[in-house]
C-alpha cells in the first residue's frame, strides 16, 4: 500500500465499487463534516482500469468521501487533492480499509490537539513525517497540514479549534507572515473591516496574484526569487508576482525564439488573460503557411497552440490554391497579411520622412534640379504644378510634423526663399506670390536678376513643396542623402499613441532596452511596453538614458519590425535596385544655414 494525495481530476469511481451508480449517493450526513475538516479517512484507489485511463484511479471504496468532497469544492472553488491509498495487485480492499479507520480513530479530532500530539512525536521522540503518517494510516501531506499550524498566532489557533474560522481559512493562514496574521486578526476584530475568508483571503495574503509554482515553465531551480511553500497541494506559490512575470516572459520569448528557428513563419504572443477560440481558428501545417499561438491565463499558465491559422487568413489560402491550380503557378506559403501599421500610423511615417527628407534636400540643390528634371520628363500627380498640403485630419499627427525640426528647417529655408523672390512669406512657393499680380514673365525676369546660388537655393524649396509625401521618391532621395532623422525628428506621443500591435511593441523595446528587458516584458500590455520605451528615451524610472533613437520605420532606407507589409518598405523595394552605384550627392558653394541653430530660433 502506498499513501498519497491525488488531484480529484484523477479520481473516479470504480465499477468494482458497491456504491458505483450513474446517480451520485446522498452526502448530506458527512458533508458538513468535510467541509469543515476535509476529508480524512483516505479513499482506497487503484490505478486506471483500462488502457484508455492512464494517470488515473478508480475508488475501490471512499465514493461517498469523493463526492461530498466534489460539491465541497464547488462551493468554494478550490478543490484540494484527497488522500488516497493506493493498492497494490496483492493488497485487499476491505482489509485496508479496515486498517486506516482504526488508525484514524486513534486520533483526536481537533486537528490542533492533532498539531499538540504530532509536535510532541517530533520534538520529543525524534519522529519523521513519514514515521507518523505509517503510524496513524495519513498521507505525508496531511501531517504537513497539521504541523503547518504550528506557523499561526495561538489566538488564531484557538479561534480554529472554538470553530470560528473555517478549515480554508486556517489553511491559508498558515501561509501568511506573523505581520499578516496580526493584520487580519485586527480585521477579524473590527466591526466595520471586510475580514477576507476562503479563497478571498487567498488572494489578499498574495496582493490578488498568486501564482503556482506548477505554472513556470522556466526552472525552479534558477528562479532568485521568494516561493512560498504550499502546504495543501503538490506546488509552491510565488511571492513576487512581479519577478515571477520577468521569469516566465523571458521563458516565453526563449520558447518563441526556438520555434521560429525551428521554421514557424510566425509565433504570435497572445495578450494574458485573452483565449484562443479554436472556433476561430483552422489548423494548418508548417509547409502552408501555419504558425503559432501562445495563450497566458492571468494566473501564469502556458499553452501553446501548433498549426493554426485564423478562419480569415486560411481562406486566403484556399484561394491561393485555387488560383495556383488554375494559372499552373506555385502557391506562396501563406504569411500574416496584415500591415504592420495601421492607416493613421503609415500616416505619421510617410510625412515625417517627407518632412526630413525635403528638409535635406535643400542642402543639395543639384540633386533638387536633376529631381525636377525627372519630374519634368515622367510626370507626377503633384506636377499641375501644385503643392504637397501634407494634409493629416488627426491633429496630433498634423501637430508632430508641424513642430518637428525638419520641418523648422524647410519653413527657415522657404521663407528666405520667399524673401529672394519678394514674396510674401506667408505664402507658399509654389502657387504663390509677391501680392502684386506678377505674372510668370515678371518672376523669370527677377530670377534673372538673382545669381545661380540663390536661384538654386529657391530650386530646392520648390522641389521640396512638390514632391509626393509616402511616394517612392522620398525613399530614393532619403537614401541617396543618407538622410539621419535623429537630427531632425523627436519620438513624441502622437507616435506612442499610434503603436498598438504587441509585437512591434516588443520589437522596439528590444531595439531601446535590449533582449532581455524585451524578453522580460514579451506578454505585458502594449502600453506598459511602451512606457519602458519612453522611460528608455528619457532616462527615467532608473533606465539607462538611449539618446538619438530613431524608429525603423523612420530610417533610411526603410526598415520594418516584422515580415508583414509594410507600405515605406514596399516603396524603397521598387527603386532599391536604381540607387546603386551612383556618384556622391553634388554639393554647391557657401554653408547652409545649421538645422540646431534654427531649430533653437
Amino acid at each position: 500500500m502506498q499513501l498519497a494525495n491525488i488531484e480529484i481530476g484523477k479520481l473516479f469511481v470504480s465499477r468494482t465499487n458497491m456504491r458505483h451508480a450513474d446517480k451520485a449517493p446522498d452526502v448530506s450526513d458527512i458533508l458538513p463534516t468535510i467541509r469543515a475538516r476535509g476529508v480524512l479517512v483516505p479513499l482506497i484507489v487503484r490505478p486506471g482500469e483500462s488502457e484508455d485511463a492512464p494517470g488515473l484511479f478508480g475508488i475501490v471504496a471512499g465514493a461517498r468521501r469523493f463526492h461530498a468532497a466534489m460539491l465541497a469544492a464547488r462551493e468554494t472553488g478550490e478543490a484540494e487533492p484527497l488522500p488516497c491509498a493506493i493498492m497494490g495487485p496483492h493488497d485487499d480492499a476491505a482489509a485496508l480499509e479496515a486498517s486506516l479507520i482504526e488508525n484514524i480513530g486513534r486520533l483526536d479530532p481537533d486537528e490542533v490537539t492533532q498539531w499538540e500530539t504530532f509536535t510532541r512525536l517530533v520534538q520529543k521522540e525524534g519522529r519523521s513525517v513519514e514515521q507518523i503518517g505509517q503510524t496513524f494510516g495519513l498521507t505525508d501531506l496531511y501531517v504537513r497540514r497539521i504541523l503547518a499550524l504550528g506557523n499561526l498566532l495561538p489566538r488564531i489557533r484557538t479561534l480554529y479549534r472554538d470553530g470560528e474560522i473555517n478549515v480554508a481559512s486556517v489553511r491559508h493562514l498558515t501561509l501568511a507572515t506573523k505581520a499578516q496574521q496580526k493584520a487580519w486578526l485586527a480585521l477579524f476584530d473590527s466591526p466595520d473591516e471586510y475580514v477576507p475568508t476562503g479563497a478571498h483571503l487567498k488572494s489578499w495574503l498574495f496582493d490578488g496574484a498568486a501564482i503556482s509554482t506548477a505554472h513556470a515553465i522556466f526552472p525552479l531551480e534558477d528562479y532568485k526569487g521568494r516561493i512560498v511553500v504550499d502546504l495543501f497541494g503538490e506546488d509552491g506559490v510565488f511571492a513576487d508576482a512581479d519577478a515571477f512575470w520577468r521569469a516566465q516572459n523571458e521563458a516565453i520569448a526563449a520558447r518563441r525564439d526556438a520555434l521560429l528557428a525551428d521554421g514557424w513563419t510566425d509565433v504570435e504572443i497572445m495578450e494574458p488573460g485573452r483565449y484562443f477560440h479554436v472556433w476561430e481558428h483552422e489548423r494548418t501545417p508548417k509547409d502552408k503557411g501555419g504558425k503559432i499561438f501562445i495563450s497566458i491565463t492571468h494566473g501564469g499558465e502556458v499553452d501553446i497552440h501548433e498549426g493554426y491559422l485564423s478562419s480569415r487568413e486560411a481562406r486566403k489560402v484556399r484561394a491561393q490554391e485555387a488560383k495556383a491550380a488554375q494559372t499552373g503557378v506555385g502557391r506562396q506559403a501563406a504569411g500574416d497579411q496584415r500591415s504592420e501599421t495601421s492607416s493613421s500610423l503609415q500616416t505619421y511615417i510617410d510625412l515625417h520622412r517627407h518632412a526630413a527628407v525635403r528638409a535635406m534636400l535643400t542642402d543639395h540643390p543639384g540633386v533638387a534640379l536633376r529631381l525636377m528634371v525627372a519630374h519634368a520628363i515622367t510626370g507626377s500627380r503633384l506636377w499641375a504644378i501644385k503643392a504637397e498640403k501634407a494634409d493629416c485630419r488627426n491633429a496630433a499627427i498634423a501637430e508632430s510634423v508641424e513642430t518637428s525640426t525638419a520641418e523648422t528647417l524647410f519653413d527657415a529655408r522657404r521663407r528666405a526663399a520667399l524673401a529672394l523672390l519678394d514674396f510674401s512669406p506667408e505664402e507658399p512657393t509654389v502657387g504663390g506670390g509677391n501680392g502684386k499680380g506678377e505674372g510668370t514673365a515678371a518672376i523669370f525676369a527677377r530670377l534673372l536678376a538673382l545669381g545661380d546660388g540663390d536661384v538654386l537655393a529657391i530650386l530646392t524649396v520648390v522641389m521640396g513643396e512638390t514632391m509626393e509625401a509616402g511616394s517612392a521618391v522620398v525613399e530614393a532621395t532619403g537614401t541617396y542623402l543618407k538622410v539621419d532623422l535623429a537630427s531632425l525628428w523627436t519620438a513624441d506621443d502622437a507616435l506612442f499613441d499610434l503603436v498598438r500591435d504587441r509585437q512591434v511593441a516588443n520589437a522596439m523595446l528590444r531595439e531601446v532596452a535590449g533582449k532581455k528587458v524585451a524578453d522580460g516584458n514579451v506578454a505585458e500590455k502594449v502600453k506598459t511596453q511602451k512606457a519602458i520605451i519612453r522611460d528608455c528615451l528619457t532616462g527615467s524610472n532608473d533606465r539607462r538614458q538611449v539618446d538619438g533613437w530613431v524608429p525603423r520605420w523612420l530610417r533610411f532606407p526603410a526598415a520594418s519590425y516584422t515580415a508583414r507589409p509594410f507600405a515605406s518598405l514596399a516603396k524603397w523595394k521598387q527603386v532599391e535596385a536604381h540607387m546603386k552605384g551612383l556618384p556622391a550627392p553634388l554639393q554647391v558653394k557657401g554653408a547652409p544655414p545649421d538645422p540646431q541653430a534654427i531649430a533653437a530660433e
